[in-house]
């Protein structure tokens, strides 16, 4: 298995995809700490899952869901520094756990094949930023908002 490519690459195209892991995935906010680097899984780049790595800040109400979230931090910074997700959004970066393994196996098995005939970064439209500043799956999204 490959390392999945996090780092921030050009433009990506949009190739809207269903997502059919993470909308039904449990798991719960006690999974993740203060300090952990995490990613937020969002296409593929080339042979590899990509998205955008960032690091847990704080428990922080996820509106959006009405549960539990995290604020998160993208160290490179980018038009938005400071984010709050729900945490099945996000997978471990900074240790290899059980959990979050069998997540990105299973989202490799979904999406690689798919795009295996395809080079460029694959943005596959799952998320989107609220003006509160609260990144939100497309399945999470509530009319209004």
């Amino acid at each position: 298995m490959l390392p999945p490519s996090w780092d921030h690459h050009p433009t990506p195209v949009t190739a809207l995809t269903p997502d059919p892991l993470t909308p039904t995935r449990d798991i719960t906010h006690a999974h993740f700490q203060a300090g952990d680097t995490v990613v937020v899984l969002k296409g593929v780049a080339g042979r590899e899952l990509w998205g955008d790595a960032m690091r847990v800040v704080a428990p922080s109400w996820h509106t959006p869901t009405d549960e539990d979230g995290w604020r998160l931090r993208d160290a490179t910074g980018g038009a938005q520094s400071y984010v709050t997700a729900h945490p099945r959004y996000l997978v471990h970066l900074s240790r290899r756990c059980p959990d979050c393994l069998i997540h990105l196996r299973a989202m490799e098995d979904a999406l690689l094949a798919r795009f295996s005939d395809r080079d460029e970064l694959i943005d596959c439209g799952w998320y989107t930023t609220t003006a509160l500043g609260q990144l939100v799956h497309i399945t999470d999204l509530r009319s209004g908002r």
